[in-house]
């Protein structure tokens, strides 16, 4: 029998955006993922964000899964006479694992001691402040800009800062499903 498909109406809370996803039923939308452009809606900035869908009870619940930077507004940003500094490194916020690449541009050539510098003390202000946050929070202060204001007022004090932005971040493992698995192998 040919299952009949139909258009299912998602909520994405972050961006306040409905989307509407075509299926068979609520259950076989789970653990499917959306991917949005946010270029338009941020005035240039070329941000991608990817949503993860997870059907329960309730109904259906979109959860931000990625943030990611595109790699044409990283070109655009560069300069002959600048340097770069980019990590990626893993942290923990109260909710989730998540892996993070900040990528940072310097007005004018530095040595490489600065550049350390900018990459040790950017990775201590980003576990510091993303310990007492949701991964939720986090994500809607990045599209806010509010982090990355916050960390670049930071670095300014080692040098300023021509651009201060996360590449890069994504959940790794979510913290219930870490309890679970701990639950399965006792």
């Amino acid at each position: 029998m040919v299952e009949k498909k139909k258009f299912f109406e998602i909520e994405l809370p972050i961006i306040k955006q409905k989307v509407e996803l075509l299926g068979t039923t609520e259950k076989k939308l789970d653990g499917r993922t959306v991917k949005i452009d946010l270029t338009r809606k941020l005035r240039g900035k070329s941000l991608e964000i990817i949503f993860k869908i997870k059907a329960n009870e309730k109904g259906i619940e979109a959860k931000p899964h990625r943030l990611h930077l595109l790699s044409y507004f990283i070109r655009r940003a560069m300069r002959k006479s600048v340097n770069y500094v980019e990590d990626s490194f893993t942290s923990e916020c109260k909710n989730a694992v998540l892996r993070i690449k900040p990528f940072l541009i310097t007005r004018k050539k530095v040595s490489r001691m600065v550049r350390k510098a900018l990459r040790n003390k950017a990775k201590e202000e980003i576990e510091k402040a993303i310990k007492e946050k949701t991964y939720e929070e986090l994500f809607s202060e990045l599209l806010a800009n509010k982090f990355q204001r916050n960390l670049s007022l930071k670095l300014k004090k080692i040098y300023p800062l021509a651009l201060c932005e996360i590449r890069d971040i994504y959940v790794k493992k979510l913290k219930q499903e870490l309890k679970v698995k701990k639950e399965k192998i006792k």
